[in-house]
């Protein structure tokens, strides 16, 4: 292999484990804000919001971390 492909091998796994970590990390966090729901049904409006807010930052490092990929990529 080039090194050109090895950077787009790479980016590829990288993007991978990424979007990995991310879905992980949001089935975790929505699992939790269940069993909180429906242990305390009262405060399942704050606990969706908290979730709501969790749920955008993880989304965000995901999305940084694919950029970071696709500029090492393309370096």
């Amino acid at each position: 292999m080039e090194p050109t492909g090895l950077a787009f091998f790479a980016a590829g796994i990288g993007a991978g484990l990424v979007a990995l970590g991310a879905g992980v990390g949001i089935g975790r966090l929505a699992a939790s804000a269940m069993e909180g729901s429906a242990r305390q049904p009262e405060a399942a409006g704050d606990i969706r919001t908290s979730m709501i807010i969790a749920a955008a930052l993880i989304e965000g490092v995901a999305l940084f971390g694919l950029v970071i990929c696709i500029l090492l990529a393309i370096k």
